[in-house]
C-alpha cells in the first residue's frame, strides 16, 4: 500500500497508482467529473487483474446500497490474492449522503490493508470538517478534490489531451474550442474526440475542421472580433457583430461582452506595465499561448491607457443596459453602439 498522501493532485495520484502504490482509501469528490472518472478507470484497470475481478472486485452505487454493505465487503479478505477492490460510486445519490458517509469513518481508521476502497462523490465536496475526510487524510488515504476549471485554465489540459492521443492542434484551434465549448472537461474532450475521428490518419485539428464538424466559424467568432478591434478595423468588426446577431444561440451577447471586458481589462494591465517584453506580458496577463499576445501588442499600439479605461466603463454600462437598466434595446443593438464607442473614444 502507498504511504500517506492526503490531499493530492491528479498527476500525482495517477503516477502512484501506475507504480502499484495503492492507498487503502480513495475519496474522489468535486464538480469536475472527468478527473474523478479517469482516476476510477485507472484503479479499475490496475488494482485487480481481469481474471480475478469476479471474486476480488465489487462495485456499489449510492442510489441502491447501504453503507454497511460497503463496510462489510471492505472488511473481507481477497480470495487467493493480495488485494481486492471495493468501489462506492455516485455516493452523492444516497439519501442524506453527507451524514451517511460519516459511517465509514470507523472503517477508515482501521482499514483492511488488503482492500482498496474507492468512494466517488460528484457535484459537490464534503466539508473539511467531515469526519470521513479527516479520517482519510490521517490514515494513509487519498483525498482528491476535482474542481471545475475556469475557461482560462482549459488550454493546458486540452493540449495535453491531444498530445496523449498524438494529435496536433494549433493555438487558434485551442482558443476556439476553449471559448466556445468550455468546461466541463468531459464535454470539451467529447467534442475533441469527434474531431480526432474526423481528422483521420493526418491527426491534425485545425480551425477548418472545427468549423466543418462542430460548426464554430473560423472567421466569425469572439477571437476574430477581438483581433479586428485590436487593429481598429471597424468595418470587419461590425460584420462579425452582424453575424453574431443572426446566430445568437452560438454567440450570445453576454459572452461577447465578457470577451470584450476580459480583453480590455488585460489590455489595461499591459498598458500600465513597466516591462512590455513578450515574456513579461505573457506572465503578467497569464496567457497560455502566443496566439493571444499579438492581439494585446496590437491593442497597445492603438489604444492609450486612458482610452482603455473609458472603454471598460462603456462595457460595464452596456452590461447594465443589456439587463434592462435604463434601456430596452436589443442586446446586439447595444453591442453595436458599444462598438461605435470603442472606435471613437479618445
Amino acid at each position: 500500500m502507498a504511504k500517506k498522501t492526503a490531499s493530492a493532485g491528479f498527476r500525482e495520484v495517477i503516477s502512484e497508482i501506475l507504480k502499484g502504490n495503492y492507498a487503502p482509501v480513495y475519496l474522489l469528490m468535486g464538480d469536475e467529473d472527468y478527473y474523478i472518472d479517469k482516476i476510477t478507470e485507472i484503479l479499475e484497470n490496475n488494482v485487480v487483474p481481469e481474471e480475478e475481478k469476479d471474486f476480488n472486485s465489487a462495485t456499489y452505487y449510492g442510489a441502491d446500497v447501504d453503507v454497511r454493505q460497503v463496510i462489510s465487503r471492505a472488511q473481507q479478505f481477497p480470495l487467493m490474492s493480495d488485494v481486492q477492490l471495493v468501489m462506492l460510486k455516485e455516493a452523492q445519490a444516497m439519501d442524506k449522503a453527507k451524514t451517511r458517509l460519516e459511517m465509514l469513518e470507523p472503517y477508515v481508521k482501521h482499514a483492511n490493508d488488503s482492500t482498496v476502497l474507492v468512494i466517488t462523490y460528484k457535484g459537490d465536496m464534503l466539508p473539511a470538517t467531515s469526519k470521513l475526510v479527516k479520517a482519510v487524510q490521517n490514515e494513509r488515504g487519498v483525498v482528491f478534490r476535482s474542481e471545475r476549471l475556469k475557461d482560462y485554465q482549459l488550454p493546458g489540459p486540452l493540449q495535453d489531451y491531444c498530445k496523449e492521443r498524438k494529435v496536433k492542434i494549433d493555438d487558434k484551434s485551442v482558443a476556439l474550442l476553449c471559448e466556445y465549448i468550455g468546461s466541463p472537461l468531459s464535454k470539451l474532450f467529447g467534442e475533441v474526440d469527434k474531431l480526432i475521428v474526423a481528422a483521420g490518419p493526418q491527426g491534425v485539428i485545425s480551425p477548418d475542421l472545427i468549423e466543418s464538424i462542430i460548426g464554430i466559424s473560423k472567421e466569425y467568432n469572439s477571437f476574430e472580433l477581438v483581433k479586428t478591434i485590436s487593429v481598429r478595423d471597424f468595418v470587419k468588426s461590425m460584420r462579425i457583430l452582424d453575424y453574431f446577431s443572426r446566430n445568437p444561440k452560438q454567440n450570445p451577447g453576454v459572452m461577447v461582452l465578457a470577451t470584450l471586458f476580459n480583453y480590455f481589462s488585460k489590455l489595461f494591465i499591459a498598458a500600465v506595465a513597466k516591462d512590455k517584453s513578450d515574456a513579461s506580458l505573457m506572465a503578467e496577463l497569464d496567457l497560455k499561448n502566443s496566439y493571444s499576445l499579438t492581439d494585446y501588442k496590437n491593442g497597445l499600439r492603438n489604444y492609450k491607457a486612458g482610452t482603455i479605461d473609458a472603454i471598460i466603463h462603456a462595457i460595464r454600462d452596456t452590461d447594465l443596459m443589456s439587463k434592462g437598466v435604463g434601456s430596452n434595446e436589443n442586446e446586439f443593438d447595444l453591442l453595436k453602439d458599444l462598438l461605435f464607442k470603442i472606435f471613437t473614444l479618445r
